[in-house]
C-alpha cells in the first residue's frame, strides 16, 4: 500500500535521484541527441518537488496530476509531454483515492504506458523510454501476481528495467532525434530510458527504506 504520504516521499526522492544523475543524463544525450535531458528534467522535477507541499493532503490522483501539469509546463523537448502524459494517466487511474494498492498500482503504471504509447507513437524496441518501462511494467505485474510485496515487485521492475536500457545500446534509434543518426546511434544507451530506470529504482528504493 502507498499512502498520500509515502507518495510525496517518493516523488520528492525522484527529484532528488534525477538532480543527482543530471549530468549523467545530459551526457547520455549529448551522444544521440540535444544533450538537454538531464537539465530539462532537472528543472521539471524541481519544479514538482517545490510545488508538492502545496498538495500533500490532496488525494493520490491530485498529486500525480500536479506533477504531470508541471512537467508539461517545464520541461523542454520531447521529454515534457511524454513524462508529463504518462503522470496524467496514472492520475486518472487513481483520481479520488487516498492510498494506493496493488492493483492501483497496476492500473496506474499501464495506463502511463499508453499514455506514452499515444503521445510518442512508439513501441517497445524502437529505443525510447518504452524499452525500460514495459518489461519493468512485465516484471512488476508478474511479481505482484505470484505473491510478492510491492517493495520486492518494485526491485524486480527496476532491474527489468535496467536490462531494457542495456537493451537500448544494441538498437538503432528510430524515434526522436536519435533517429537522424540511423546505425550511428547503436552503442548508445537511450537517455530516456536511462531516467525510467532511475525513477523505477528510487521507487524500490523508497519502499525497502519503508521496511527497514
Amino acid at each position: 500500500m502507498i499512502t498520500r504520504d509515502l507518495l510525496v516521499e517518493i516523488l520528492k526522492n525522484v527529484a532528488d535521484t534525477i538532480k543527482e544523475n543530471k549530468e549523467l543524463l545530459t551526457d547520455l544525450d549529448a551522444a544521440i541527441g540535444d544533450a538537454d535531458h538531464g537539465i530539462n528534467m532537472n528543472k521539471g522535477f524541481k519544479t514538482v518537488s517545490e510545488k508538492l507541499d502545496t498538495v500533500k493532503d490532496k488525494d493520490c490522483g491530485t498529486i500525480l496530476k500536479t506533477v504531470a501539469m508541471t512537467l508539461i509546463s517545464t520541461v523542454g523537448g520531447a521529454s515534457g509531454p511524454l513524462y508529463g502524459t504518462a503522470f496524467l494517466k496514472a492520475s486518472m487511474a487513481v483520481n479520488g483515492k487516498m492510498e494506493l494498492d496493488n492493483e492501483d498500482i497496476i492500473k496506474m503504471f499501464d495506463e502511463a504506458i499508453k499514455g506514452i504509447v499515444m503521445r510518442g507513437k512508439a513501441q517497445r524496441g524502437e529505443k525510447t523510454m518504452l524499452d525500460a518501462l514495459i518489461p519493468a511494467y512485465e516484471a512488476l505485474k508478474g511479481s505482484l501476481e505470484k505473491g510478492d510485496d510491492l517493495s520486492e515487485a518494485f526491485i524486480e521492475a527496476a532491474d527489468a528495467a535496467k536490462e531494457g536500457v542495456e537493451y537500448t545500446k544494441t538498437i538503432k534509434a528510430t524515434k526522436g532525434r536519435a533517429s537522424y543518426l540511423g546505425d550511428r546511434s547503436i552503442g548508445h544507451q537511450d537517455p530516456g530510458a536511462t531516467s525510467s530506470y532511475l525513477i523505477l529504482r528510487t521507487v524500490a528504493n523508497t519502499l525497502n527504506q519503508q521496511e527497514d
